[in-house]
């Protein structure tokens, strides 16, 4: 797993791997420097720290649910429209990982059962998981980890916010 570089101390130019944002312009604001490192937490997240969705969240989620759940309720879950995760489950089963099912009751309703091969993945997918994240924050007090943790509620909330 790739490391995750500790910026306390950092000069600007050190904390974003640059020293502006736009060559011969002056230094980025500090606003610009937040949604940097912001972006670059959401990348190392999405790539390294198990993702949104998509095959191995899908399949942790499988396993946290016993193995089965309706594919109306993963796609509620992850957000997704039918038609993405149709296309997300398909190449999974074709993987041998998951089988869709009728439900015999109501046809027109779909369920997804791990394998034996898609346990053992969801399984070494969730011990890297708890690895990650046994890890990630361990250079913070927990003082420090309980600040992160309302700055971020509170960016999070002033986005929502901005979005509706």
């Amino acid at each position: 797993m790739d490391a995750i570089p500790d910026t306390a101390g950092a000069t600007r130019a050190e904390a974003t791997g640059q020293d502006s944002a736009c060559p011969g312009m002056p230094d980025s604001t500090r606003a610009d420097l937040i949604i940097r490192n912001l972006g670059f937490c959401g990348h190392y997240l999405h790539f390294h720290g198990g993702g949104r969705s998509g095959r191995e969240p899908i399949l942790c989620l499988l396993h946290c649910m016993g193995g089965q759940m309706s594919q109306q309720a993963l796609g509620a879950r992850f957000e997704l429209k039918p038609g993405s995760l149709s296309e997300i489950l398909a190449k999974i089963e074709a993987s041998g990982l998951i089988e869709r099912t009728r439900d015999p009751h109501d046809r027109r309703q779909l369920f997804v059962h791990l394998t034996k091969e898609g346990e053992r993945e969801a399984l070494q997918a969730l011990k890297a998981r708890e690895a990650f994240r046994s890890k990630a924050f361990s250079n913070l007090t927990d003082e420090e980890q309980e600040t992160l943790l309302v700055l971020l509620g509170k960016v999070r909330n002033r986005w929502e916010e901005l979005n509706a």
